[in-house]
C-alpha cells in the first residue's frame, strides 16, 4: 500500500468562443461552471453522480454529430463547444413544454412557488402556451412521515431517488415506471427511513414538501439567516428561515430550515429540530446578580460541549485568571484521546475528513453506532460504497441492520474489548518496513491468540479484512465515542496514531459533542468537580440553562453568534435566527472581571498555537465553491508535535455479564434540545432490546422497568426491537435535560433491571 501524490493534468477547450482550462476527467458541464459559463439543468446535482434525465444540459461539440449531454460527457483537450445556439435553445424549449404537460397550474398555492426550478425555467424559456396534452392520471397525495408527496407535481427528475440511495444510503425511494403513470414509491414506509428530508430538499418542484411547513408561508415572505447546525459535531450548513408575526403577535418565528442542497446535506435533527430557542422576554436582574455571585464563589464551572469557541475561550480565561476548574465530561475523554493520539501520530489533528472518506475504497469503522451518532459520516460512507465500491468493515459489539446496504463485513467484538481489537488492527495494518524497531518489537510481542479469544474476533475475520484491502488505493478508519469514554482511551489513541502514521489509513475521529473539538483545543479541562459549581447547560449548584429549566436562562445556539470547530476541522460561523432578550454568559463573565463586550470579539483571539486563525467574525466567509467545496469559515491548521513510540500492553478485559445497556440516542434525537422541538418532541425514550435480551432479562414488550445507569435513575417502557440482535439493549438519554449533558464513563454498562409493571 504505497503512498503516491495525486497529480491532475490540466486541459484546455473552447466554450462559446472562449478558451478555458479544467482538470482532465471533468465533464463539459463542470468545465463550464468552473469558468462561469451557464448551461441550464433540471435534474443535475453536484453532490451525486450525473442523473441525465432532463436533457436540458445538451451542448454541441465541433466534429460530433448531434447534441450531447454535458453532464456526462468528459471534456477533451482542444474541444470546441457551443452551449447557446438557436438549435439548442429550441431543443430546451421543447423539453420544457414536455415537462409542463399537465403539470397543475397551482403556483398561487404551491409551497415551492418563488423557488421552483420548473417555474424559473418555464419563465426563462417563455413557455406561455401548450400545443398538446396527455391523459390526466389519478395520483393521490401520499404522506411519508414528515414529508408529503404529490405525484401530480412530480417531474420524475430522479433527484430524490439518487440522494436517498447514493448519499443517505437508505435506498427507500424507487421509480415505478409506466410512461405518464410513472411515480416515485416509498418501498419501506415507516421502516428504516432516516426521515432526513434530503429527498424533499433536492426536489426542484413542489412534489416533495414538509407537512409541517405546507400552506404556512410563501418563500418570498421568509428571511434567510445563514448558520451552522449545533446538534452534532458535523456543523452542517443551514439557513433558518424566519417570518415576523402579526400585529397582535409580532414575535418572529422559525418556519423551517433549508440548506444549499446542491452541495450539502442535513440529517433529520438538523432539518426538523430547529425551534429549540429559549424565549425570554426581559432580563431578570435579581437572578443575574445571583449568577454573578455564584460564578465568583464557584470552584468549578461545569459545561456541555454545546458551546461556541468564543465562550470556551472566555471560560479558559476564567481558569487562567481566577483558578476555576473547568469540567466538560463529554469532551474530557476526547481531549485525553487527542493528546495521546498527537504524541503517537506526530500531528495535532487527524488527517481524514468526510470528503476524503467519501472517496475511500476501504473503510474501517470502530467504536461508534454510526447511523445514530454521526449521520453525516454515515452519508460519506454510503457515498463511498456507491461511487467507489468501497469495502466497509464495521466493528462494534452490536450489529446494525440499517447499515446492511453499506457494510461488507461486520465484525462483532465483545463489549469492552476495544483496546484489544485496536491492537489486532495495528498488528494487521501497520507497515513493518516503515515502522521503527521499537514499534515492531511491540507488535511482535502482542499475544494475538489471547486478544482474538477475549474479543471474539477470529483470525479468519482478520484475514478477511486483509483481503478487503487488496488492490485498494484510499483507506479510512473512523472512530467514535465508545473509544473516548473507554478506561484505556489513551493507549487506544496511541495505537490509532501509530496506524495512521505507519499505514495508508487516514483517521477520522468523530467528536462526541457539538463542539468537543473546539473545547478540547481551547480549554484545559479537569476531570472532577470540586467546591461550589456553576453549570452551563450542565448540572451544578447554580445552573445557567438554555433549556429554560435552570436558575438563570441562557440563549440557545440558534440565538447566538459565534463559531464551532467541526469534525472536518473547520471553524464555521453561526448567526442568531431569533433575538434573545435575557443575559448571556459574556455578561456574567464581564461582571466577574474579564474584559469582553461582545462574544464575537473573541473570534480573532482564538489560540493560533492550537490551529485557529486570527480572523474577525465578520470576515469569515460563507457558502460553497462552484464544485461544492466549502468556503465556510476556515480549516484548522494541524501542527507537528514531538513523536513518541511509547506503547502499553493492552489490559485484561473486564467481564460484562448479565444485563448490559448501551447509552445511545436514536436517529434524530441528539440531546434535550432536539427533544424540545415541536416536530421531534413526541418521540418516546424507550429502552429497546432484542428478543434474546428480553428472554435473558425476563422482559416482555411493553413492560415498565427501572434501573440505574451512569448514576441516573431511569424508568422506561421496554420495547422489543426485531432489528436488534444480541444481549445488549439501548438506553437513550435525550429526555434527561441537563443531566444528559454531563455523562461520562464507558457507554456500555452492567445494570440491574427491575420490572415495575407487567404489560397486560
Amino acid at each position: 500500500m504505497g503512498k503516491s501524490e495525486h497529480n491532475v493534468k490540466q486541459i484546455s477547450l473552447t466554450i462559446n468562443g472562449r478558451k478555458v482550462t479544467t482538470e482532465q476527467g471533468s465533464t463539459i458541464l463542470e468545465a463550464a461552471r468552473e469558468n462561469g459559463i451557464y448551461i441550464p439543468t433540471l435534474c443535475y446535482l453536484t453532490k451525486v453522480e450525473p442523473i441525465a434525465s432532463c436533457r436540458m444540459c445538451v451542448v454541441e461539440v465541433e466534429g460530433v454529430e448531434g447534441m450531447i449531454l454535458s453532464c456526462q460527457e468528459k471534456a477533451v483537450d482542444g474541444a470546441v463547444v457551443r452551449t447557446d445556439t438557436d438549435t439548442l435553445e429550441n431543443e430546451r424549449r421543447k423539453i420544457m413544454k414536455l415537462y409542463d404537460v399537465n403539470h397543475p397550474l397551482e403556483c398561487g398555492v404551491c409551497d415551492k412557488s418563488g423557488e421552483c426550478e420548473l417555474q424559473n425555467k418555464t419563465l426563462e424559456y417563455e413557455i406561455d402556451s401548450q400545443e398538446f396534452s396527455a391523459r390526466d392520471q389519478h395520483r393521490p397525495v401520499q404522506n411519508w412521515g414528515f414529508i408529503s408527496y404529490d405525484p401530480s407535481l412530480c417531474i420524475m427528475c430522479e433527484r430524490c431517488v439518487r440522494v436517498c440511495g447514493e448519499i443517505v444510503g437508505d435506498g427507500v425511494l424507487q421509480i415505478r415506471t409506466g410512461g405518464y403513470k410513472s411515480t416515485i414509491v416509498h418501498t419501506r414506509p415507516g421502516e428504516e427511513c432516516a426521515e432526513c428530508g434530503e429527498c424533499m430538499a433536492v426536489c426542484p418542484v413542489g412534489a416533495l414538501t414538509s407537512r409541517d411547513f405546507k400552506y404556512s408561508a410563501n418563500s418570498w415572505e421568509l428571511q434567510r439567516i445563514p448558520s451552522s447546525c449545533g446538534h452534532c459535531s458535523a456543523g452542517c450548513q443551514l439557513y433558518y428561515e424566519i417570518k415576523h408575526g402579526s400585529i397582535s403577535n409580532p414575535e418572529p418565528k422559525i418556519y423551517r430550515v433549508t440548506n444549499e442542497s446542491e452541495f450539502s446535506s442535513l440529517c433529520g435533527a438538523g432539518r426538523f429540530g430547529f425551534d429549540f430557542e429559549n424565549r425570554v422576554v426581559k432580563k431578570d436582574t435579581r437572578k443575574f446578580s445571583m449568577a454573578v455571585e455564584a460564578m465568583k464563589e464557584a470552584g468549578t464551572i461545569r459545561f456541555s460541549s454545546m458551546i461556541s469557541n468564543e465562550e470556551a475561550l472566555l471560560l479558559q480565561k476564567m481558569k487562567e485568571q481566577y483558578g476555576k476548574k473547568l469540567v466538560c465530561e463529554e469532551s474530557y475523554g476526547f481531549q485525553r484521546f487527542m493528546k495521546a493520539y498527537s504524541k503517537a501520530s506526530g500531528r495535532t489533528l487527524w488527517k481524514g475528513t468526510t470528503e476524503s472518506l467519501a472517496r475511500a475504497q476501504c473503510i474501517l469503522v470502530l467504536g461508534t453506532r454510526l447511523y445514530d451518532d454521526a449521520p453525516m459520516v454515515k452519508y460519506a460512507v454510503s457515498t463511498a460504497g456507491k461511487r467507489q465500491k468501497a469495502q466497509v468493515i464495521y466493528c462494534h459489539p452490536m450489529e446494525d441492520t440499517r447499515l446492511r446496504e453499506q457494510v461488507t463485513q461486520f465484525v462483532k467484538y465483545e463489549v469492552g474489548s476495544e483496546e484489544g481489537v485496536t491492537a489486532l488492527l495495528a498488528h494487521l495494518l501497520i507497515d513493518r518496513k516503515e515502522a521503527p524497531d521499537r514499534l515492531n518489537r511491540y507488535l511482535e510481542d502482542l499475544d494475538l491468540g489471547y486478544f482474538c479469544a477475549e474479543s471474539s474476533v477470529s483470525e479468519e475475520e482478520l484475514e478477511h479484512i486483509r483481503k478487503a484491502m487488496w488492490k485498494k488505493k484510499r483507506f479510512s478508519i473512523v472512530v467514535g465515542e465508545d473509544i473516548y469514554q473507554h478506561p484505556r482511551v489513551e493507549n487506544i489513541a496511541r495505537l490509532l496514531g501509530m496506524i495512521e502514521r505507519y499505514s495508508d489509513f487516514e483517521l477520522l475521529a468523530i467528536p462526541p459533542g457539538s463542539n468537543s473539538l473546539g473545547v478540547s483545543l481551547i480549554c484545559d479541562l479537569d476531570e472532577e468537580v470540586s467546591g461550589k459549581t456553576v453549570g452551563y447547560n450542565a448540572p451544578g449548584d447554580f445552573v445557567l440553562s438554555a433549556l429554560g429549566d435552570g436558575d438563570l436562562d441562557m440563549p440557545a445556539l440558534n440565538q447566538q453568534e459565534g463559531t464551532f470547530s467541526t469534525l472536518d476541522q473547520r471553524v464555521v460561523p453561526m448567526h442568531p435566527a431569533l433575538e434573545y432578550r435575557g443575559y448571556e454568559l459574556s455578561d456574567i463573565i464581564r461582571k466577574v472581571g474579564i474584559s469582553v463586550e461582545y462574544v464575537i470579539d473573541m473570534t480573532c483571539k482564538l489560540p493560533k498555537e492550537k490551529g485557529f486563525s486570527a480572523i474577525a467574525f465578520d470576515d469569515l466567509p460563507e457558502g460553497f465553491e462552484w464544485n461544492g467545496s466549502p468556503r465556510r469559515g476556515y480549516r484548522l491548521r494541524s501542527r507537528s508535535v514531538r513523536k513518541s513510540e511509547k506503547m502499553e500492553e493492552p489490559a485484561e478485559l473486564e467481564s460484562f455479564d448479565g444485563a448490559v445497556l448501551y447509552r445511545c440516542n436514536p436517529g434524530k434525537q441528539f440531546n434535550p434540545f432536539t427533544a424540545k422541538t415541536h416536530m421531534l418532541k413526541d418521540e418516546e425514550p424507550f429502552l429497546r432490546g432484542s428478543g434474546q435480551f428480553a428472554a435473558s432479562s425476563g422482559l416482555k414488550d411493553g413492560d415498565r422497568v427501572s434501573f440505574v445507569q451512569d448514576g441516573i435513575e431511569y424508568e422506561r417502557i421496554f420495547r422489543l426491537d426485531e432489528k436488534l440482535k444480541g444481549t445488549v439493549a439501548i438506553n437513550p438519554v435525550f429526555d434527561r435535560g441537563v443531566e444528559s449533558m454531563a455523562l461520562s464513563g464507558y457507554r456500555f454498562s452492567r445494570v440491574k433491571i427491575t420490572q415495575t409493571e407487567r404489560k397486560g
